[in-house]
């Protein structure tokens, strides 16, 4: 059994890390490595943590809680990269210092773990791989049940998350970086505001401070790429130098965009999380001093580093491997596997001046900030409004640090994310995608499942954790034992249509499914100017979608192949708030009818619950056949058929009534 194998695997790697630390010690020793890691101050340790809950062979876990000093190099090659790295305060020594927090939760007997660390960078100072990889309800690390199922430990894993977002205050609840401000210097931004209510006047807190309160504009579109308008009703004023207070004109709803235009003053240096993330990771992995909490008589504990992200910090682990942060400063690849989570085809906006990390455009939001840039694919490709070409993995193909990477997304990314320009190069041919990168779509599942009053659907309620143990599990494998993943799993060629062509799919409407293919575009501007010079627009694709109205192609859950209702990744929001908006960060779900009978009365297109299966025996047979076969195919695990199979038991999908819109 998978359980057994996973045993095996642990106790041939405890063997193997005692002569891998032997030979690490005896390289330190003949060339100890540059490090930028000056402090590791751990703060706290707790003994025997989440209530001393044991895990299987494992045993317990301790929680460190640890502030770390890191000091970089702007002269430094591999810093270089780094936006106004050069203009940030510095020591005597030219080194421009960022302190952490880091917390660890380790087994109490590393020689009963597996050896691996997974580092998870932080969403927005936040931790979420418990929710994920456990089904944990609560992000905190405090109680036995935040362990939720028990995964990550049960297998072993050291877990890290570090501060990278330098725009956030370290609180209990939130890794934060502090990086230095460029005082005084000033630049005009563009600060876009959606409030998807009708409150006058509103008022919103901006990013970056205001240099000039007497020189901002502000503008104002129904949509995007409506022409600005300036209605004589509108008005704004500063409250302070960091919120802005909007008369709203009347005849533009909840959704409608504010543009505001000023000069902004004091960025800091944001990019320099990536170079933190770096050489901690590195740091925990091999240096064998007293410092590292992690190693264990002078020798390493260590044997593969990996890294998990979740939506935004998914983007950040992209833009962590694009930028060469995976060459750590000795020339050594800093992460074996990077397991990217609803990323899409984008980055963060973090290592330009005045960044914005919190930022992911969304439709009606304009497309083309500077989250959404060329390149968007792990493949090297054109660029056809530049000529350059470019690809995720150039600058660790030349190092040779390049890790294998695994990247998993839902539905909605291909709506919001330009998911297609992952498969698709900007012509609209077909990648060939690298040895070391496995691409997945989790059909018909959104990128969070969250409540929303906002949305025309009911939400949707499938979520990720299935496959996302599977593909961990994958990755580990790869790395530890070179054993191959299975292939990438996404819509064939075949199986897509060009996003303008897509509102023309379903021939026969489907009572409650209001599908028009609304996606985010994706443009291609000129960053170096303000505002922002549109070149063009990149083609994008759109999964076609079956009689069900769900995509076709991708992993599919037992909810998805085993249906009661056509599971969607999108959402459009209500009447009032941006109609022609996506319901943020959300699918939906619309029940088949019970039976023939229900559906012809309703006009509905799809079999009903009773035409598809002829008993709840039935239906639970097919549940179990889906199951299986993903099993089988190394897409879910073992312990997870007999979760799919009570998911199924209870599911009636009762009381799934479209919410409210509370906002207005």
């Amino acid at each position: 059994m998978l359980g057994d194998r996973l045993s095996v695997r642990r106790k041939a790697r405890r063997a193997l890390r005692v002569g891998l630390g032997l030979a690490c010690l005896a390289l330190g020793a003949a060339g100890p490595a540059p490090a930028q890691v000056t402090r590791f101050e751990v703060l706290s340790v707790a003994h025997n943590a989440l209530e001393s809950r044991s895990f299987g062979d494992v045993g317990t876990y301790d929680l460190i809680d640890a502030r770390v000093t890191v000091a970089i190099d702007p002269a430094e090659r591999r810093n270089a990269v780094i936006a106004d790295v050069g203009m940030a305060p510095h020591d005597a020594a030219g080194k421009v210092e960022v302190v952490s927090d880091v917390k660890i939760l380790r087994p109490s007997d590393p020689k009963r773990g597996n050896g691996e660390l997974l580092y998870e960078a932080v969403n927005r100072g936040h931790t979420l791989a418990s929710t994920v990889f456990d089904d944990a309800a609560s992000e905190e690390l405090s109680n036995a049940a935040d362990a939720g199922n028990g995964f990550l430990m049960r297998q072993g894993y050291t877990l890290v998350w570090s501060g990278w977002q330098g725009t956030l205050k370290s609180a209990p609840d939130t890794l934060a970086l502090s990086v230095p401000t460029l005082t005084g210097v000033t630049g005009r931004i563009t600060a876009e505001l959606v409030f998807n209510n009708l409150k006058s006047p509103a008022v919103a807190q901006l990013a970056w401070p205001a240099a000039d309160l007497d020189t901002a504009t502000l503008v104002v579109r129904a949509r995007w790429n409506d022409p600005a308008a300036s209605p004589a009703d509108m008005s704004f004023r500063f409250v302070d130098p960091s919120h802005v207070e909007i008369k709203r004109p009347a005849g533009f709803d909840g959704g409608a965009l504010y543009q505001l235009d000023y000069l902004a003053r004091d960025p800091k240096v944001l990019g320099l999380g990536f170079a933190a993330t770096r050489d901690i990771v590195a740091f925990l992995h091999r240096d064998v001093s007293s410092e590292n909490p992690l190693a264990q008589g002078g020798r390493p504990s260590i044997h593969h580093a990996y890294a998990y992200g979740q939506s935004q910090a998914g983007r950040f682990l992209r833009e962590f491997l694009y930028l060469g942060f995976n060459e750590d400063l000795a020339g050594r690849t800093v992460f074996d596997g990077i397991l990217v989570h609803i990323g899409g085809a984008r980055f963060t906006a973090v290592n330009t001046r005045f960044g914005l990390p919190d930022s992911a455009p969304r439709h009606p939001q304009d497309p083309g900030a500077i989250a959404d840039r060329f390149p968007f694919a792990y493949a090297e490709t054109a660029n056809p409004f530049t000529g350059e070409r470019d690809g995720l993995l150039k600058r660790c193909a030349r190092s040779r640090t390049c890790p294998k990477v695994i990247q998993a997304d839902s539905e909605y990314e291909w709506y919001n994310s330009k998911e297609s320009l992952l498969l698709v190069d900007p012509a609209g041919k077909p990648l060939k995608q690298p040895a070391n990168v496995r691409l997945l779509t989790m059909a018909g599942t959104p990128h969070i499942v969250r409540p929303s009053p906002l949305c025309v659907m009911p939400v949707n309620p499938l979520r990720h954790g299935p496959v996302l143990r599977a593909m961990l599990s994958d990755l580990e494998a790869w790395v530890d034992r070179g054993t191959e993943p299975p292939p990438s799993r996404t819509p064939a060629p075949a199986d897509l249509i060009e996003a303008e062509k897509a509102p023309t799919q379903l021939s026969t409407p489907i009572p409650g499914l209001p599908y028009t293919g609304m996606h985010v575009v994706a443009a291609a501007e000129d960053l170096s100017v303000h505002p922002a010079k549109l070149l063009g627009q990149f083609k994008l694709y759109l999964p076609r979608l079956n009689t069900d109205g769900m995509m076709i192609g991708g992993v599919r859950l037992p909810a998805i192949d085993a249906p009661k209702a056509t599971y969607t990744g999108w959402n459009p929001q209500v009447a009032g708030n941006g109609p022609t908006a996506l319901c943020s960060l959300v699918g939906g779900v619309v029940p088949f009818a019970a039976t023939r009978e229900k559906r012809s009365a309703q006009g509905d297109p799809r079999p009903s619950v009773a035409e598809r299966y002829d008993s709840p025996s039935a239906y639970l047979e097919r549940v179990d056949k889906v199951a299986q076969e993903l099993v089988h195919d190394r897409f879910m695990l073992t312990e997870d058929l007999a979760r799919q199979h009570s998911a199924a038991e209870s599911d009636t999908l009762d009381g799934l009534t479209p919410p409210q819109n509370k906002a207005q």
